[in-house]
């Protein structure tokens, strides 16, 4: 406020009273706030001195109240420009607050994403806020995106129920969840509950301990079958050869017909036994192979002469399909012999009521492998069971060990080949040896 507007009403006597006998003040000096003495000659145009007097008092008044004005204006003003200016300072320290929780919640966010565990974040009534990558790549939505992912009710019924454990308990839960492929997975799943009513899930995939857990324990009970099994097979392989010594002594006396067959029932039962006992033995502690060049050919033709009173006396009918004479194979020929043992005791097994097992051999893969086949027309292997055959102590058979085919697996991969299994329930099985041929030459023509 630097400047007061002139008075309009004034009274005339003192408008018309000569400049030389009344000094007013001028606006200027009112605006300072200073008192200015008003002169007033010895001839006063005017009714009444006192109205002078009166108006000059009010004149001071009013300075004295404008500079008390514009001292608080300035006094104001000051106020506002610091009131703005901490304005300015709260406005930039909230906008760097801002920022720096932008940037706090992008390298949280960067944090979720990147955790190898997954993490669900859930409302009371079951909406699903937040999942990280992990948590959809756990759940098998890993290409579907987190905006797919909006309920627990959405959820297979599997996740849901291992949730809810983990809702209710206290401690970590594990459930085995089947996969897109059918295989199954193995989930732990732990519960938080954190503000605003909402829930958090931690979710981790423990199939590869799961794994080493159950390798580890059947570990375990192997180390345990082979001590067991060790000693039970080493009491029984003594007295077991003096039997199959005295039966094939009685198996070359005269004996009559009937005589003759009953020592060949004999045989077959002592056959099976030292067979179940090299299992074991073998199994457990199996040596490396003794290689020398083996005749495929000749090996089965011996396999056709040893199983033919077995396949006689089972009425079981043997054929041989033999397309490897000549064919060498650098082999341990005792293992090769308890492999086919094995494959065909088990044939024998599977139809007791008799029926009919093929032996063949043949050149495959233009003549680089060679492949060795025994076939039935027993009850054949169901389709849940055909691909555990192989895995040790797995049996169908009440009573037994299991180890027959797992020790064929295993003596088969010791000469750098392959065994499969194919079968239709009622149709019978086949089973298919195959070997590389390592570069040995050949006695003969094979095809």
């Amino acid at each position: 406020m630097t400047s007061l507007p002139t008075p309009t009403c004034w009274p005339d006597p003192v408008l018309a009273a000569p400049t030389s006998g009344l000094t007013v003040p001028n606006i200027g000096d009112l605006s300072t706030g200073l008192n200015v003495p008003l002169n007033i000659g010895p001839k006063i145009i005017g009714p009444n001195l006192d109205d002078e007097q009166f108006l000059l008092r009010a004149f001071r008044s009013f300075a004295e109240a404008a500079g008390s004005l514009e001292h608080s204006y300035g006094l104001l003003r000051a106020e506002v420009e610091r009131l703005r200016r901490e304005l300015e300072e709260s406005n930039s320290d909230l906008a760097h607050s801002l920022e720096e929780n932008r940037s706090m919640r992008a390298h949280l966010d960067r944090i979720l994403e990147g955790l190898p565990c997954g993490v669900l974040v859930a409302s009371s009534d079951g909406q699903i806020s937040r999942a990280n990558p992990e948590a959809l790549r756990l759940l098998g939505m890993g290409d579907a995106g987190e905006g797919a992912l909006r309920s627990i009710s959405a959820l297979p019924g599997s996740v849901r129920e291992l949730l809810e454990r983990a809702d209710a308990g206290t401690d970590e839960q594990e459930l085995s969840i089947p996969d897109e492929h059918g295989s199954l997975r193995w989930l732990a799943a732990r519960y938080a509950s954190i503000a605003d009513n909402a829930s958090v899930f931690i979710l981790r995939d423990i199939s590869e301990r799961k794994r080493l857990e159950e390798a580890q324990a059947k570990l375990r009970r192997e180390q345990a079958l082979a001590e067991m099994s060790a000693v039970l097979a080493h009491e029984i392989r003594n007295p077991l050869g003096s039997l199959e010594l005295f039966a094939g002594l009685l198996a070359e006396s005269d004996l009559d017909a009937e005589c003759r067959k009953w020592v060949e029932h004999v045989q077959a039962g002592l056959r099976t036994l030292a067979a179940t006992v090299n299992n074991v033995l073998h199994f457990h502690s199996l040596p490396e192979p003794e290689r020398a060049p083996v005749d495929l050919g000749q090996l089965l033709d011996w396999a056709r002469d040893f199983f033919v009173p077995l396949a006689r006396q089972t009425r079981i009918e043997l054929s041989l399909h033999n397309r490897l004479a000549g064919v060498l194979l650098s082999a341990d020929r005792h293992r090769l012999e308890q492999v086919l043992l094995n494959l065909v005791l088990n044939a024998v097994r599977a139809m007791p009521g008799g029926g009919w097992i093929e032996l063949g051999g043949r050149k495959i893969e233009d003549g680089r492998a060679v492949a060795l086949v025994v076939a039935d027309t027993g009850p054949g292997i169901s389709p849940e069971h055909l691909p555990s055959i192989f895995e040790p102590g797995f049996s169908t058979r009440a009573g037994s060990p299991g180890l027959g085919l797992a020790v064929c697996r295993k003596i088969v991969e010791q000469h750098g080949g392959t065994i499969t299994a194919a079968s239709r329930p009622g149709c019978g099985a086949t089973f298919k040896l195959t070997f590389p041929l390592a570069g040995i030459p050949t006695e003969g023509a094979a095809a």
